[in-house]
């Protein structure tokens, strides 16, 4: 079994900031890729940053330069800082992560979602 556990989202106004963790537990052989998704009500979720294991990342258009995406692959663990938050940035932001366990197999892991809301 592997685990993801998110923490820190919250209430903040705009132009604020938050951090939001992703931790990775239970049988866990290697992490590749890792990432960051979100949904907002009445909409699809999407991808919002992602990050190789060798440190590589991309962002979607509408948060490249505010948003920033990296890892502690000693903590099984990646983070998603958020900076000049916007009303449209709210959301819920799922952590996603390639895994591959103990026993060979390869399979993509959710968190359970934290919600952000930046308030006007």
């Amino acid at each position: 079994q592997v685990h993801l556990v998110e923490s820190g989202g919250g209430l903040v106004q705009a132009g604020g900031s938050l951090r939001l963790s992703c931790a990775a537990s239970g049988m866990i052989s290697s992490i590749n890729a890792m990432g960051w998704y979100r949904q907002a009500p009445g909409k699809q979720r999407e991808l919002v940053a992602g990050i190789t294991s060798g440190g590589s990342t991309n962002y979607a258009d509408s948060v490249k330069g505010r948003f920033t995406i990296s890892r502690d692959n000693a903590k099984n663990t990646e983070y998603l800082q958020m900076n000049s938050l916007k009303p449209e940035d709210t959301a819920v932001y799922y952590c996603n992560a390639d895994v591959t366990t103990y026993w060979g197999k390869r399979s993509g892991y959710w968190g359970q979602g934290t919600q952000v809301t930046v308030s006007s």
